[in-house]
């Protein structure tokens, strides 16, 4: 395989702790507050994780692009432990005052960029528009060239150190290649393969075998999977050298029927199946070291 599979002692573990979609109706151990991610951050850490995929919510739990947010989360987080703290560019689906359900606009994701303080370590990017299906209907995933272009540049002049590029089909994958040839990513790239979301490629042992083979040379890259995907897919990848992610963004059933008692469980459970295959968790210095490279 052409990613570079060096290092396949070593597991990366991002711990997507919220995400930008359900709220307690779906797990009440959801954390939602600054407070509650915050100490969800060092339980994960101490159970393994080096990376915390983050979104935020409002005072009504509401998915928001609101920096003062990020702002805290991001702070306390970074109080309490030294985990890399990865900002996800999509933020959530909401609705909208015109009644109308979608993600955040283009020009709100900026400010993830622009005006959060302390600046977090990495930022994530999507390489591609889609149909997504949420929970409250499908939307436009809306990822033009141009975005993301300026996005980087913004990133760059920030000084967020490491860039994400999720990928949900091998197209996504091309995009990619093209903000490499227009100047604004240069490799190693760092890729996570998304799988499993509707509008998105199946989850399926084929599609994660080939879309890693269409990854460029020398990246590395990590796998998300959701709901009944997420076992099966990310002990593959772990199995293939690749990466993972988990929390209670991408699963809030730890088995059919029995909900998720906490993010540390998850990640728990990620160390626990590492182990089983002689890899290791990644220490945070080791993940930085990986992921926090420039672009």
């Amino acid at each position: 395989m052409k990613p570079n599979l060096a290092s396949t002692d070593k597991v990366i573990i991002t711990a997507a702790i919220t995400g930008g979609q359900h709220g307690r109706e779906a797990n009440p151990n959801l954390p939602l507050t600054a407070e509650e991610q915050a100490q969800d951050a060092l339980d994960c850490y101490n159970a393994g994780a080096a990376v915390l995929h983050l979104h935020v919510r409002d005072e009504e739990e509401v998915n928001t692009p609101e920096v003062k947010y990020y702002n805290k989360a991001v702070r306390l987080i970074g109080e309490k432990t030294p985990m890399i703290r990865q900002i996800g560019n999509g933020i959530g689906v909401r609705h909208h005052e015109d009644g109308s359900v979608g993600f955040a606009t283009l020009e709100e994701r900026f400010n993830l960029v622009d005006n959060i303080d302390p600046t977090p370590e990495m930022s994530t990017i999507n390489a591609g528009t889609f149909g997504f299906k949420s929970a409250l209907g499908e939307v436009v995933f809306l990822h033009p060239l141009s975005f993301n272009v300026e996005y980087l540049a913004r990133c760059k002049e920030a000084g967020i150190m490491g860039i994400e590029i999720e990928v949900y089909d091998t197209s996504h994958i091309a995009n990619a290649m093209v903000l490499v040839e227009e100047g604004v990513l240069t490799p190693p790239l760092h890729f996570s393969i998304v799988l499993g979301i509707g509008g998105g490629a199946p989850a399926t042992p084929e599609n994660l075998v080939h879309m890693v083979k269409q990854l460029p040379e020398g990246s590395t890259w990590q796998v998300v999977a959701v709901g009944r995907y997420h076992v099966p897919t990310t002990m593959m990848a772990m199995a293939m050298g690749g990466n993972v992610r988990t929390g209670l963004e991408d699963t809030v059933y730890y088995k059919k029927g029995e909900p998720v008692k906490s993010n540390a469980q998850l990640v728990e459970r990620m160390v626990r199946l590492a182990h089983e295959i002689g890899r290791e968790p990644a220490t945070v210095e080791e993940a930085k070291a990986t992921l926090l490279t420039g672009y």
